[in-house]
């Protein structure tokens, strides 16, 4: 199975840094994804969701409010201002992270609709964790 290396940074330091076999971002343009051996490529990221793809076939998702991503052929580089990973080993982590998760798209959506969007990607990545 084709792998790469992905970072997701922010200045309040490294929120993943691990290999992956895939990873779809929120790029300006709409949700787009990035597997082992894609080509070069930096662009802007919107407030969403990066859903990580594990070896073990897991997904991981992380919640950001804006950033720029750097792909190359063996590693991809995600600069954001805020990230809040959908994680917790019991139910009130996880509460806990949702909760951050959607303060942080709160606080830069300028669009309900948006807000609307993000809320239900999050809802849906915490149901699978429960």
């Amino acid at each position: 199975m084709d792998k790469f290396k992905l970072e997701i940074l922010t200045p309040n330091g490294e929120i993943f840094n691990d290999d992956v076999v895939g990873v779809v971002l929120p790029g300006s343009e709409g949700e787009f994804g990035v597997l082992a051996g894609h080509a070069s490529l930096t662009t802007l990221l919107e407030a969403g969701v990066v859903d990580v793809e594990k070896e073990d076939k897991s997904v991981e998702s992380i919640v950001i409010n804006w950033g720029v991503v750097q792909v190359d052929e063996e590693k991809v580089i995600i600069l954001v201002e805020g990230a809040a990973p959908i994680r917790g080993e019991n139910e009130s982590e996880i509460a806990k992270a949702l909760d951050e998760a959607k303060k942080l798209i709160e606080d830069v959506a300028d669009s309900s609709s948006a807000i609307a969007s993000v809320s239900a990607k999050i809802e849906s990545a915490a149901q699978k964790l429960i």
